[in-house]
């Protein structure tokens, strides 16, 4: 009797040179959950710890290339957007997602690296936005949320819930609202849809660690391609980079 091929999670995002973030942080993420990555290179970096020094965007037809190459083998559960480039590719990557309604997607928005570099062309915002109604899930943090609701970032909970909903009015399904950016003693990420708003709490941790909005949003997808429900999977998730944080972050200011 044949054996059903492994699940995997198909990864359009850009490459860090760094290996700290974008797809090698996403592939390392799948395979501690024991999923195999298919990839969709959307651009190539040239990165430090700390700064980004070149971006070079792959052609759009490519990229589209690879997403159809990899959702035809049959094995791919779920899909992860992270670094587009270009508004083409974004185009073309939304042309292959709604070939595809059933295979859920998972968007980390990156409009900007860490250090400050623009990381897409044009109206960032607007690119995604489009993206929105295909996906099952959005997961900004709060200095992308205020970018994508067109206003500053919010200063607390009840702004950064208000914003969450203009994005599911924009088409989205549900948004997590990553909450790093935040001050406390806790972080608390807040997951909003048109049912209500869940909170998802744990201990912050004085510690920086690069690629973890990659990170979180690989865990998610990964675990709804084992089948899991949107907020088991966003808890199961949140609690393995909490982990990976303690393990493997650095002193904050170090």
């Amino acid at each position: 009797m044949a054996m059903s091929p492994a699940p995997q999670v198909l990864v359009v995002a850009g490459s860090d040179s760094s290996g700290g973030a974008g797809i090698a942080r996403d592939v390392e993420t799948l395979c501690r959950f024991g999923l195999r990555a298919a990839l969709a290179v959307t651009a190539v970096t040239a990165q430090t710890s700390r700064r980004v020094v070149a971006v070079e965007p792959m052609p759009p037809a490519l990229v589209e290339s690879q997403m159809r190459a990899a959702l035809s083998a049959g094995c791919v559960r779920t899909v992860k957007l992270g670094m587009l480039g270009l508004t083409e590719t974004a185009d073309a990557v939304r042309a292959v997602l709604e070939d595809h309604p059933r295979t859920p997607v998972v968007i980390d928005p990156v409009l900007a690296s860490t250090s400050g570099r623009r990381l897409l062309e044009g109206d960032a915002a607007a690119v995604y936005r489009r993206l929105f109604p295909l996906a099952a899930l959005v997961t900004p943090n709060v200095p992308e949320l205020g970018l994508l609701a067109g206003g500053p970032p919010a200063g607390d909970e009840r702004g950064a819930i208000g914003q969450a909903k203009v994005l599911l009015a924009q088409g989205a399904r549900a948004v997590l609202v990553k909450g790093g950016h935040a001050s406390g003693a806790d972080a608390a990420d807040l997951l909003v849809t048109p049912e209500g708003v869940q909170r998802f709490v744990l201990p912050r941790l004085a510690v920086t660690l690069r690629g973890t909005g990659c990170a979180l949003a690989s865990g998610i997808a990964a675990q709804l391609a084992l089948g899991r429900a949107l907020p088991e999977a966003i808890a199961l998730a949140k609690e393995w980079l909490h982990d990976l944080m303690a393990r493997e972050g650095s002193p904050d200011g170090g």
